[in-house]
């Protein structure tokens, strides 16, 4: 499966975007997904997971309360919706499929088997 991601920019704190990525080459809905980010000079970290009927609903301590995540198997497609951004959640954005029974190891990046490309996020105090 290929993965894209967009919907990433400049903001500042306070603000919200809202990130997509759209799957194309499998069927979607056979799909684990998951968000990461990785800030410059820190590992990839953890964001939110979805399982594939979109329960299994999953997210980092960092984000909870101000990130959803959400996804739409017509549409082959995977949402973060971030609100109240602060400039600490600058970082590149990844999106990650996996096509496997459900772990329990799902915040962990060497679980997914794609990536998408990453989109930016950066945001401004």
């Amino acid at each position: 499966v290929q993965l894209q991601a967009s919907g990433g920019g400049l903001v500042q704190a306070g603000a919200s975007l809202r990130l997509s990525c759209v799957a194309s080459g499998r069927t979607f809905r056979d799909y684990y997904m998951g968000w990461f980010r990785q800030a410059p000079g820190k590992e990839r970290e953890f964001i939110a997971h979805i399982g594939r009927n979109g329960g299994s609903i999953y997210y980092a301590d960092s984000v909870k309360g101000r990130f959803t995540i959400s996804r739409n198997n017509a549409k082959s497609s995977v949402y973060l919706q971030m609100n109240s951004l602060k400039p600490e959640d600058t970082a590149v954005y990844y999106c990650a499929a996996k096509e496997a029974d459900f772990s329990d190891t799902y915040y962990s990046p060497s679980w997914y088997d794609y990536w998408g490309q990453g989109t930016e996020v950066t945001v401004s105090s």
